[in-house]
């Protein structure tokens, strides 16, 4: 399993953020911190203003901080916000694989679960 480079840039700008809480910060900042793409950047924040992790700041000093505490943002939570996690097509529904008594599904189902479960122990606070 790979995180896609969108999520990993959604982590790393919410850890950004929460190394800076005592003020707003740019997206060009940002950008020019990692190295990447201004509008690739600003595509991540849309999303995750509207998950509700960033609050966007407008005008002259405008620009971007946390929406909440970094202790209350799970990682876990946001990766599946994030991820497409369906890892096999057969994982898609019921009646999807062709094989009688087919037990990778169970096998992955139940990697992907530990995945995850690491993930949901953790906190950006964990991270910051």
């Amino acid at each position: 399993m790979k995180i896609t480079q969108f999520t990993d840039f959604s982590l790393r700008l919410l850890l950004y953020l929460a190394a800076r809480r005592e003020r707003v910060c740019t997206v060009r900042e940002v950008a020019d911190f990692y190295d990447i793409s201004s509008e690739h950047l600003k595509k991540i924040v849309r999303r995750l203003s509207e998950l509700g992790y960033l609050t966007t700041v407008r005008g002259k000093n405008g620009g971007l901080r946390l929406a909440r505490d970094p202790a209350d943002i799970n990682i876990g939570t946001l990766v599946r916000e994030e991820e497409n996690l369906i890892l096999l097509p057969c994982l898609e529904g019921p009646g999807c694989c062709p094989i009688p008594h087919c037990k990778l599904t169970g096998l992955v189902s139940d990697a992907l679960s530990a995945f995850l479960g690491v993930l949901d122990r953790k906190t950006l606070a964990d991270l910051a």
